[in-house]
């Protein structure tokens, strides 16, 4: 009987890992042996030559260390962040809770064109940002804030915020608030309660949160491009200009698979550094 349970599982799971399989691996399986394929050469011809040549570029380098700087920077930002919204909305009423849910989900379902625009609106030189800053008297002139780091990083926060709330809401609601009420009888500051008790136990949320908003950040393109435009190039963009302008398929590929390590390579980082604070 629990023989034939088990093989009624895997039935009821094997469409799902077809889909699976047939949706995500084969294509990005095909993408890796591509990208490492030397053209032309008899089976058994690798090489990392393109990725040398990309890395070569003095332009590549500088879009590659910029993807890479902001999307760290804004998955600490939204750590940040993320964490204190999260304790309050896990401390709301249960009766308001939905409410707040329903709010912090709500940006999800606009569309990131529209609330990127919104941004191009807010920090053009007439924009809201730049009339208060004259207006408090800050600047003489408007400010450039448009196709600039800073407004990139807005935007992504943005725009990726809500995936590390919900993350962190989960985990939160999962933590008993008898373990934390715990701590601070024993003496421990809200700051060690947090660090020693909070951040341990809800470790697996934020490895989420973070592993979606960088891997949001890489893979985005309409934010970088209509708020960085051609003057802060990241790697999405450059991609759709190697396809698009250059018909440069071969180095698109490139940039794709270094899109796809880079989220891998985030993702197992969080996980040793969660592994490292749990051992210790």
């Amino acid at each position: 009987m629990a023989l034939q349970k088990k093989h009624i599982g895997m039935l009821l799971v094997l469409p799902a890992l077809v889909f699976t399989v047939l949706c995500f691996v084969l294509p990005i399986a095909a993408l890796l042996v591509d990208a490492f394929r030397v053209p032309g050469a008899a089976a058994g011809g690798w090489s990392i030559d393109r990725f040398i040549q990309f890395f070569a570029s003095e332009l590549n380098q500088q879009v590659f260390w910029r993807t890479l700087r902001i999307a760290c920077l804004v998955t600490l930002a939204s750590a940040a962040l993320g964490y204190p919204a999260a304790q309050a909305i896990t401390k709301v009423k249960p009766g308001y809770r939905g409410l707040v849910v329903g709010m912090m989900i709500l940006p999800l379902m606009v569309s990131p064109i529209a609330r990127t625009y919104a941004w191009v609106v807010l920090l053009g030189r007439t924009g809201a940002v730049n009339t208060t800053l004259l207006a408090l008297g800050l600047t003489d002139e408007p400010q450039r804030l448009l196709f600039s780091e800073m407004a990139v990083f807005i935007g992504l926060l943005q725009l990726l915020l809500p995936l590390m709330l919900m993350s962190l809401v989960s985990a939160l609601e999962n933590l008993s608030p008898d373990v934390t009420l715990a701590a601070r009888t024993l003496g421990a500051s809200a700051w060690q309660t947090f660090c020693k008790v909070t951040l341990p136990l809800t470790q697996e949320g934020l490895i989420v949160g973070g592993t979606l908003v960088f891997t949001g950040c890489v893979t985005a393109y309409v934010t970088p491009a209509l708020l960085g435009g051609t003057k802060v190039l990241m790697l999405e963009t450059l991609l759709y200009q190697k396809v698009s302008v250059e018909s440069d398929l071969d180095g698109a590929n490139v940039i794709a698979v270094i899109l796809v390590l880079m989220a891998m390579l985030a993702n197992a980082f969080l996980k040793r550094i969660s592994s490292s604070r749990s051992s210790t």
